[in-house]
């Protein structure tokens, strides 16, 4: 990956509020917005649309939460900073390693999920899939090689093109929308509607990836805040029109629900809908593995500088200030889990519940964090206050995977005792 260096005067500071925002956006709209949409309107019907009005309310909290703390206690630490600073190391060392211990499965399921979309109309093997991944992976770690400020203006673009596409999606179908596929309203009665409110919580993970990347923010005490709130509301927007459309045009239902976005484009464009909903998921799953490879390698770089991760995770580019380590140690894991689902060791549709499990451990202990550390803004205490309730009551629901960051803190705690 270059010349190296272990000597870092630190990480450039490189991120103005339009590449703040958009990284925000990259990293909370992700392949939720192509499966969600229709998935919630098949369970609670057009009442759906109120789920989403509801968690587009209850997700400002959490984004805040983590903007201030970010605003606060700009680190390449991201939430295992403030953790740490709230609860001491051995807290805030455990949520650094849920979260880098996350994008090492997360990332390779994201470039599967992107190179598929191509893949259906391309005709591709299963091969070709694989290789497809594997270069979108490459393609996005040499961006983070090269720099953040390189990463960041093609997030800016990719993000960009995004909402154009999505905004082209509604527009699109919106001749084919009626009022009577808003009735009946509440086909299967209210508790429908908090089920699909549920499924859509996983649509609005992502805040915490960008805390990682505060560091590097350009006067963070103001851009942090800034640039949750203007992303929070053009992701709450894209949202909610895409799934008000879904249902104005009865694009779900009838095996159809998990191709929503596609069936809806191609009401009005036809076949090149399915091309359009094609590039959309690529450049989606460009956008957030970008985010979350970026926010790993320099929690890997921060987890390196406190002394409990190797030495190497904290090495940089000697021209280019980047976190090359982490990158290196992320390069490594994809090789494997790519391997793992290419050989079917492990379906995909179960793996993808490790990452999941493990963000939500890091949402559940920054959250804790603003309680302590948020004490003082009437703002943060009430929005990380309202965070963590959702959460905690949220991760019994996990399932098997919730052990996963259990199994974590317990290897830490056991590795910990070794060196005392």
């Amino acid at each position: 990956m270059g010349k190296l260096s272990t000597q870092a005067p630190g990480l450039a500071k490189t991120l103005r509020l339009p590449q703040i925002v958009a990284l925000y956006i990259g990293a909370v709209i992700g392949s939720g917005v192509l499966l969600i949409p229709g998935l919630a309107a098949e369970k609670a019907g057009p009442a759906s649309i109120l789920a989403w009005l509801v968690m587009s309310i209850l997700v400002l909290p959490m984004a805040i939460t983590m903007g201030l703390l970010s605003a606060r206690y700009p680190s390449s630490g991201g939430v295992s900073t403030f953790v740490r600073t709230a609860y001491g190391d051995r807290f805030g060392n455990m949520v650094g390693w849920f979260f880098l211990l996350s994008v090492p499965i997360g990332a390779p399921i994201l470039s599967v999920t992107g190179a598929n979309y191509i893949a259906i109309l391309l005709n591709w093997s299963e091969s070709q899939v694989y290789v497809a991944a594997g270069l979108l992976l490459l393609a996005v770690l040499m961006m983070n090689v090269v720099g953040l400020h390189v990463a960041a203006r093609v997030q800016t673009v990719v993000v960009s093109l995004i909402i154009t596409i999505l905004i082209l999606a509604v527009v699109a179908s919106i001749p084919h929308a009626s009022v009577t596929h808003f009735t009946p309203f509440l086909p299967n009665g209210w508790l429908s509607v908090v089920q699909a409110a549920g499924l859509m919580f996983w649509c609005f993970i992502g805040w915490e990836a960008v805390t990682h990347l505060s560091e590097e923010f350009v006067d963070p005490a103001k851009n942090a805040i800034r640039g949750v709130l203007w992303s929070a509301g053009i992701v709450a927007l894209l949202y909610f029109a895409v799934a008000f459309m879904t249902v104005a045009t009865h694009s779900y239902g009838g095996g159809i629900s998990a191709a929503s976005l596609s069936v809806m484009v191609q009401l009005s464009l036809g076949p090149i809908g399915g091309w359009i909903v094609a590039v959309t998921a690529l450049f989606i799953c460009i956008a957030t593995a970008n985010a979350y490879i970026g926010a790993a390698s320099r929690i890997a770089y921060s987890l390196a500088q406190e002394k409990i991760a190797p030495r190497w995770f904290g090495t940089l580019h000697a021209k280019y200030r980047t976190p090359t380590g982490g990158l290196l140690f992320l390069s490594l894991c994809f090789v494997v889990v790519l391997g793992v689902l290419y050989f079917d060791v492990i379906d995909l549709s179960r793996l993808i519940e490790l990452p999941n499990a493990t963000f939500f451990a890091t949402y559940i202990g920054g959250c804790l964090a603003g309680v302590r550390l948020l004490h003082n803004s009437r703002v943060g205490r009430i929005a990380s206050w309202t965070s963590l309730v959702c959460t905690v009551g949220l991760y019994p629901f996990l399932g098997w995977s919730a052990l996963y960051p259990l199994l974590i803190a317990l290897v830490l705690f056991i590795c910990q005792k070794r060196h005392t």
